[in-house]
């Protein structure tokens, strides 16, 4: 109860803080000489919502109020909120963020440009549903077919449960199969409702009986290092070490690098 009461508190506060930085003219309202507030005042706020101006005040106050997705979508909107303050202001409200589901994720130039820089060691950047944002050649060479010519971005989950070649590759296919689902879980039950985790796992259900085997287990697991027996194309069985690094302020985007590492127990 006391939690709940803070995180209302600390959303009427953020509220507050955006409303106030935020000047008439900006928004297109006229200015004048007599405002006891910076920024707008909660009516004007409200109107450009589109809400009640009761009822923004109530929720800036932090009463036990439940507005919808809808709402808290315009009034980010009308507070030109960027996309980080975005999810936190969802948060607070104890919504599942869904900002980031509504475009493709996007990569920094600096970070898409650190696989090619690891060259020849495989080396990609993969997002929050295993989309592999970024990769350089020795990737391909290593996990060929990741991408198939079409338009859509190359999935890591998807090439491991249904390409076919993707069982030749990895050694100990089961097993790092039944891991990857395990972490597919641990992050799709972190992001409740979010369309881009449930897509992933439909059309993996779809494709892959294994799927539908392992899937009502529950496991779950973090991402993490370790090493892996790998088969690449015209090559014999090498066993590589993976390293996973977490992108500076987009922890669910993470570097991982491949080194052979013949002779490791596994």
């Amino acid at each position: 109860m006391a939690e709940t009461q803070e995180r209302r508190s600390e959303l009427g506060a953020f509220l507050r803080s955006r409303r106030e930085r935020i000047t008439p003219r900006e928004v297109g309202l006229p200015s004048t000489r007599r405002r006891r507030t910076p920024g707008l005042r909660r009516e004007e706020l409200a109107l450009l919502a589109g809400m009640s101006a009761t009822w923004y005040t109530y929720l800036e106050q932090g009463r036990d109020i439940r507005v919808s997705e809808q709402v808290l979508d315009a009034l980010a909107d009308a507070l030109r909120l960027a996309p980080h303050e975005h999810d936190h202001l969802l948060r607070l409200a104890g919504r599942a963020p869904t900002a980031a589901a509504r475009e493709p994720e996007s990569l920094a130039a600096e970070v898409a440009a650190v696989p090619l820089l690891l060259q020849p060691h495989p080396a990609y950047v993969i997002g929050g549903t295993y989309d592999v944002l970024s990769r350089n050649p020795a990737t391909d060479e290593v996990f060929p077919r990741l991408s198939t010519g079409s338009d859509r971005t190359p999935n890591f989950a998807r090439w491991v449960f249904l390409e076919p070649e993707a069982r030749e590759i990895l050694v100990d296919w089961e097993r790092e199969a039944q891991g990857l689902l395990a972490r597919v879980r641990t992050l799709a039950g972190a992001h409740p409702g979010d369309p881009r985790y449930a897509r992933l796992v439909a059309e993996l259900h779809d494709g892959s009986p294994e799927v539908r085997a392992w899937w009502p287990r529950f496991d779950v697991e973090p991402r993490r290092g370790g090493h892996k027996r790998l088969r690449p194309p015209g090559r014999g069985v090498i066993t590589y070490a993976y390293t996973a690094f977490h992108v500076a302020g987009r922890p669910e985007q993470t570097l991982v690098i491949y080194a052979e590492s013949d002779g490791v127990p596994m």
